[in-house]
Order: C-alpha cells, then sequence, then structure tokens
C-alpha cells in the first residue's frame, strides 16, 4: 500500500483515526471531523508504532497498517484454527494468555495461532467438556469469558505450587470448608479414590470430603463432584474431563478451570487416571496408587486456594 502521510485526507485517514482512538490513542475532534492526517493524528501514529515496536516514523506503511488491523481483533470476533498463513492479533493473544493462566500452556504469548497454541485449545475443550477439535468457535470463546474471573488481568507466570507450599492447615481448611464429593466407576478408580478419603480424613477430623458409591448419592450441600476412571471414556456434554497424563505439573490449575467452567450443578469433573493405572493385570501397585492418591488430593487442595 501507499504510506498514508500527514496532508492526507480522506475515508483511510479516518478509518485509521477511529482504530487509533478505539486503541487509547488521543486524535483531536477538529481532525477527525475533517477526516484530515493532521499533527495529533502523526503523532498518534508515532506513539503507536513505538509501542509496537516498528520503526520510528509518523506514517502509516504497511506493516503499521498490519499492526493497526491486528490489534482491532477482540477474542471472540472471529473463529481461529491452525492454518497457513498463521491467524495473528490482538484476539489470539488474549486467547494465548487466558489459556496460560487457566493451565493451558501454549508456550510464548506471540499473538500467533500455531500448533502448541491448536493444542492448548484442544486440552482446554476436553477439559470443559467440548468437541476437541482446536478450532475456536464461539462456544469457546464463550468459555473462555465464563472463567474471565479466573484469567483477567493476569499474566501466566509459571506452574503453580502444590500442596507442599499451601501448607498443612490451608488443605486441612479447604477439606473442612468444602463439601467435595468423590465416586469411581471402576475396581481401579474406586481403590484410589478410597486411597484419597484415608488421606483427607488424616489431614482433618473434620474433612468434608465424601465417598459415594455412585453419582446418584450426591448430597444436596456438595459442592464439588469429582468422578475418578482408570478406563477412557467418551466425553459427556457439560462434562469437564481433565487427563492427569496430558497435565503434568498443571493438574491444579486444570482442576480449577474445569470446576469453574462446569454448567452442573454442582460442578461435575472426570479425572482420567494415569494411563498405568488401566492395566488390570496387577502391574499397577499399592505405591502407585498411594501416589496418585496423593496427588490427586494436593491438586484439588492447591485447585481451592487458588485466590
Amino acid at each position: 500500500m501507499e504510506p498514508v502521510r500527514k496532508g492526507t485526507t480522506g475515508v483511510a485517514v479516518e478509518d485509521i483515526q477511529d482504530r487509533l482512538t478505539a486503541l487509547g490513542y488521543r486524535v483531536s475532534e477538529v481532525e477527525r471531523k475533517a477526516q484530515e492526517y493532521g499533527p495529533s493524528t502523526a503523532e498518534a501514529v508515532e506513539r503507536f508504532r513505538m509501542d509496537k515496536g516498528l520503526p520510528v516514523g509518523d506514517e502509516v506503511d504497511t506493516a503499521t497498517w498490519s499492526a493497526l488491523v491486528d490489534e482491532g481483533y477482540h477474542m471472540g470476533d472471529r473463529t481461529l484454527y491452525l492454518r497457513l498463513p498463521n491467524f495473528h492479533g490482538n484476539d489470539v493473544r488474549t486467547m494465548q494468555n487466558a489459556l496460560n493462566v487457566l493451565g493451558f500452556p501454549v508456550g510464548e504469548v506471540d499473538g500467533y495461532f500455531g500448533a502448541h497454541t491448536e493444542a492448548a485449545v484442544k486440552l482446554f475443550q476436553e477439559n470443559t467438556g467440548m468437541l476437541a477439535d482446536g478450532m475456536a468457535f464461539q462456544d469457546t470463546f464463550q468459555a473462555l469469558w465464563r472463567l474471565y474471573h479466573v484469567w483477567g488481568d493476569k499474566e501466566a507466570t509459571g506452574v503453580p505450587d502444590s500442596l507442599g507450599a499451601v501448607g498443612f492447615a490451608r488443605a486441612a481448611s479447604v477439606l473442612e470448608e468444602n463439601a467435595i464429593a468423590l465416586c469411581a466407576g471402576d475396581p481401579v478408580a474406586r481403590n484410589v479414590a478410597g486411597r484419597i478419603w484415608n488421606l483427607a480424613t488424616a489431614t482433618s477430623e473434620h474433612s468434608g470430603l465424601v465417598l459415594l458409591n455412585s453419582a446418584g448419592e450426591l448430597p444436596r450441600d456438595a459442592t464439588v463432584l469429582f468422578e475418578l476412571t482408570s478406563v477412557p471414556k467418551e466425553p459427556r456434554p457439560g462434562v469437564a474431563q481433565v487427563s492427569m497424563d496430558a497435565c503434568g505439573d498443571d493438574l491444579p490449575r486444570r482442576l480449577r478451570t474445569a470446576y469453574a467452567a462446569s454448567r452442573h450443578k454442582p460442578p461435575c469433573v472426570r479425572i482420567q487416571l494415569p494411563e498405568a493405572a488401566a492395566a488390570y493385570d496387577g502391574s499397577f501397585t499399592s505405591s502407585q496408587a498411594q501416589m496418585v492418591a496423593g496427588v490427586i488430593l494436593d491438586a484439588i487442595c492447591s485447585a481451592f486456594s487458588m485466590a
């Protein structure tokens, strides 16, 4: 494109002025009414270029125009998916930061919808009970906006601390203040669930964590229902699903995200145990079951301790 510079007038200038004003840059009303590229417009462009790391200047060239367009996108304005060239813009950057804070790492928040961002979107969709296709349609954006109270105005600064940093007293407080229900549908999962109950009871004699034979026994005052399974199951509409194998150290944030995103009353979160737990040949030992139980209880207490 031909650069737009001082002295230019017309609708192209008006478009530039509207975009700059929407981004918080000051352009005089006189110049806006006249659609004139005057001193205040030039100053706003110069500041914008500096803020975006573009070469110093006060004219709108191709790179500056592209940056202005990118900054004008808000999350949900368009469908995002993996393609070449990658989608890029403010909407992608917002989504990347939200996913990072919620525990679905995309790596660097660069505003480009690449392979790592697609993988994070798939994990988020699976975690919140949606079709995990990696394509961000309105249902994905709506789920993210519903969780704005979790990620808004925050930047991911690393993996959250687990129970070891929360502290024994805080863990006991979480268990006493929340009516956490736990159920399991297969022998291995029931073994782990029983160990979680034992650990919770040992943490506090006033623990509100209850072990159910089935989800049908759910108490009316339950804060959340965690359903354990060692056997892979098809996603159930509206039921958040968290795979321990896919989480690593992000399990607390994944559980918190799933809990916050659930549309059930009370929230229902399915936890898929590590792949090793699916073996019924005795290779999944009591020691492993105890370790998994400890990891899950730690993650639950950490998730409910997050601000």
